[in-house]
């Protein structure tokens, strides 16, 4: 993890470096520099768009009370794609672009989704603090947890 975290902060700067580099050695430094804002301007309306999108999605799942893991995982991902856009680059303007098409975003929310399907999570809140249980795997995802409450602070 940490060699993971040293290549992202170190190793993928010097190598937007080095294509920014490469193509104002082809095109020149004011046709980069002008290509390098027209995408990032470009792509931000892209994000601005698909999240837009991605909120009224939610929404309306969260009204309906539907599963929301898709819709957590969209817009995951298009925060992502925002965050690549803010560095300035080739590479990560094209890693943002690609995370903006709604079939890798699809690929993404199917692989997280079965990552974490089924697991249930308790959070109880008491006067210290809260206490998470995990309770393992629920066996479809329209199961009801009936529940009485307590009164006090029980600890069964």
């Amino acid at each position: 993890m940490f060699l993971l975290i040293i290549s992202l902060v170190v190793v993928l700067p010097l190598i937007e470096l080095y294509f920014i580099v490469q193509v104002g050695h082809h095109l020149g430094i004011i046709p980069t520099i002008t290509l390098l804002i027209v995408i990032s301007a470009v792509g931000s309306a892209l994000v601005k768009r698909e999240g837009i999108k991605a909120f009224r999605r939610f929404m309306a799942a969260a009204q309906a009370g539907e599963q929301l893991t898709k819709e957590i995982a969209n817009g995951v991902c298009i925060l992502a794609a925002g965050v690549f856009l803010l560095a300035p680059g080739f590479i990560s303007d094209a890693l943002a672009i690609v995370l903006l098409l709604p079939p890798v975003r699809l690929v993404i929310v199917r692989v997280a989704g079965r990552r974490i399907h089924g697991t249930t999570t308790v959070i109880k809140g008491t006067h210290s603090g809260p206490r998470v249980e995990y309770r393992g795997y629920l066996s479809k995802s329209n199961d009801v947890i009936d529940v009485e409450p307590l009164e006090g602070d029980d600890e069964r």
